[in-house]
């Protein structure tokens, strides 16, 4: 999926499991298939999980990860993995990788769950929660997505360029001109960062677990309202406005947000990953026909 990804056989991570952590040794080891495209998961047992990192990581940044991830858990309205420990880089595997609790539940789906309305109201409710989360005088890191939608135009104007095979991006173009100008609704505040299908768990429409909490921090109020986009239909998407109270601002920004992340899976991942392509093509296609955008 990436240049310069890291390879990692089977008995590779065996052996760096058990030489950091001898006392899962009798512990089944099995690789999980995911849709991630950051980290190979291998499952320890029942209850918890080793994430190696594709491309090189610092122990640094993943004991930086490990603390968000447990103030994100603090918060969190579900399950959500919990931090236990980080391996070394070594000659055999130049990365640090991390060892975490496990969480069960189905990854929730684009198109499984567009009509939901008790997912709708659960992911209401988390990111409820998460815009309580005591902000500690800190604000937006700079990196990614959650600060000033203009610093995205270059990105958006080489997504634009990769893309015109697959979207209407002429519409793309005039829509991301109307949304960037768009002021924040208000102070920074807690959240996610990620909150995209691929991270949220499901059991019979239910929000159960949330996954990739290393990323909680302050950011725009806006970005979490991703997981609208990404995953409702035109009515469930009103349930979960609705429910948090989002004005005009607030609501357009999030699909901003919406927008420069989805517009990055849609060409980045056409060959390699074409499942995040496809959730960039939906949630497209939900912006692009939305009637409250269209008329912007």
């Amino acid at each position: 999926m990436h240049e310069g990804e890291l390879e990692l056989t089977d008995d590779d991570a065996a052996r760096l499991i058990v030489g950091r952590f001898p006392e899962f040794a009798l512990l089944p080891l099995r690789r999980v298939r995911t849709s991630g495209t950051v980290n190979r998961i291998i499952r320890i047992g029942d209850d918890l999980a080793a994430r190696f990192p594709l491309l090189p990581a610092t122990e640094t940044a993943l004991a930086a990860e490990a603390e968000a991830m447990s103030e994100f858990a603090q918060t969190c309205t579900v399950a959500a993995p919990q931090p236990v420990g980080i391996g070394e880089p070594t000659s055999e595997y130049p990365s640090a990788w991390a060892v975490q609790t496990w969480v069960p539940g189905e990854t929730a789906s684009h198109d499984h769950q567009e009509a939901s309305d008790s997912l709708a109201m659960d992911l209401a409710e988390l990111i409820a929660s998460l815009r309580t989360a005591d902000v500690r005088g800190r604000v937006f890191d700079g990196q990614g997505r959650g600060g000033a939608l203009t610093d995205h135009d270059e990105w958006i104007a080489l997504c634009i360029d990769r893309s015109s095979h697959l979207l209407d991006t002429a519409r793309v173009q005039r829509l991301w001109r109307a949304l960037r100008v768009v002021p924040p609704s208000g102070p920074d505040v807690m959240s996610h960062r990620d909150l995209t299908p691929f991270n949220l768990l499901v059991s019979d429409d239910h929000l159960v677990g949330v996954l990739d909490g290393g990323g909680f921090g302050p950011a725009d109020a806006a970005l979490d309202l991703v997981g609208a986009w990404h995953l409702f239909d035109g009515p469930r998407r009103r349930i979960l406005r609705d429910r948090l109270g989002s004005g005009e601002a607030e609501w357009l920004r999030g699909a901003a947000w919406a927008l420069q992340q989805a517009m990055g899976l849609v060409w980045y991942y056409e060959d390699s990953h074409p499942d995040m392509s496809a959730l960039g093509l939906s949630t497209m296609h939900r912006l692009l026909a939305d009637a409250e955008l269209t008329s912007l």
